[in-house]
């Protein structure tokens, strides 16, 4: 009986310290993180969405991603944002913060939002891309041009010139700015 007791304790403690919540962490403890400014309108509830399309197709709306923001002063905010690894899928995306009006942690059409120019694009490989279409909810008139990127990450600022910087490969990125 006792054996059977010391068995059935760790199993307990596992499911314990699986149903803890998780540890929210600051904004700059993330991969992601940046600044949100602009006029949200009175008690937004502002949540951050990873948007966009994978290769072939397969277009991402998930705003289930761990974040964390934090409200910085008068329509300020800081934001920390995981990243997914996504190790088989190349793909163009966009972190996206909403007002998430109806309160269901989604970014649904109608809801305000604010994106940037700033594209993050991620490659399993070192790999010279085509050009890249966008889906038509996210703007379609946006087509990325051809590009190399390297294995991982990379941030391609739409406003400046491609480059031999731009895009330019990270693995944390501090500097993402969403503005209203």
């Amino acid at each position: 009986m006792r054996a059977a007791a010391l068995l059935v304790l760790p199993l307990s403690l596992l499911t314990l310290t699986a149903c803890r919540p998780q540890n929210v962490r600051p904004p700059e403890a993330y991969p992601l993180s940046g600044s949100v400014a602009g006029d949200w309108g009175q008690n937004p509830h502002l949540r951050l969405a990873l948007v966009g399309t994978g290769l072939p197709v397969a277009v991402t709306n998930t705003s289930t991603i761990d974040q964390n923001i934090v409200s910085t002063g008068v329509n300020t905010w800081a934001f920390g944002f995981d990243l997914p690894t996504i190790p088989s899928v190349a793909g163009v995306y966009q972190v996206v913060v909403f007002d998430d009006s109806n309160n269901n942690a989604r970014f649904d059409v109608g809801e305000s939002f604010a994106r940037n120019r700033q594209w993050l694009v991620f490659s399993p490989v070192d790999a010279n891309l085509d050009a890249i279409s966008i889906p038509e909810y996210l703007g379609g008139a946006e087509v990325l041009p051809a590009m190399s990127v390297k294995r991982g990450w990379n941030l391609y600022d739409k406003a400046q010139p491609l480059s031999g910087a731009n895009p330019s490969p990270f693995l944390k990125l501090s500097t993402y700015v969403l503005s209203r």
